[in-house]
């Protein structure tokens, strides 16, 4: 298949081509489809922006985010969470990541992946004395965050994002797609 590249670490198959950002378009509720994935929904209105708190993988930090959809229509947000390694199908698609077919955490078709958790290297955070001495001695470690994909300016910068969350770092990935509102 020419212009698809296979990231074995995670089982992933992801377009290669150009990727753009765009500009990025509450009810909570979890439920688990296997015992490696699981997935939230959270309602919105395309008015308002997205509001919710998200617990990152790692040692008990959660990251508040409030962004607008970037969908054109009425949409919700859907949190997956895979066991590392995971398997994902998207592809940029008119500047978006979407998802090509539907996997076992919930995602569906045309799904718009908009986070994805991220491990990169980097001081320790914090305001007590030991994360200051550690910055002072150059003690850098992985550190977890979410990456906003419809803001990244190249295609790789999301595969590297995804790839990001391997064994060594973490035991899970973190995903929010944006989902159109069925009309049934």
């Amino acid at each position: 298949m020419k212009g698809l590249v296979t990231a074995t670490t995670l089982g992933m198959v992801l377009s290669t081509s150009a990727f753009t950002s765009q500009p990025a378009s509450s009810l909570f509720q979890r439920t688990t489809a296997s015992s490696s994935a699981s997935s939230s929904i959270l309602h919105a209105a395309n008015a308002e922006p997205f509001k919710i708190t998200i617990d990152l993988p790692g040692e008990g930090l959660a990251a508040n985010m409030k962004f607008p959809p970037v969908l054109d229509v009425p949409s919700e947000l859907v949190e997956v969470r895979y066991s590392v390694p995971f398997g994902l199908d998207v592809a940029p698609k008119e500047g978006l990541a979407v998802c090509t077919k539907d996997g076992a955490g919930g995602e569906k078709v045309g799904d718009v992946l908009r986070y994805t958790s991220q491990w990169t290297l980097g001081l320790p955070r914090g305001d007590g004395v030991i994360t200051t001495a550690m910055s002072f001695a150059g003690g850098i470690g992985w550190q977890v965050s979410m990456f906003d994909v419809a803001r990244a300016g190249r295609w790789e910068d999301v595969v590297e994002a995804l790839v990001s969350n391997e064994g060594s770092r973490t035991d899970e990935v973190v995903l929010l797609f944006e989902r159109p509102l069925t009309t049934e």
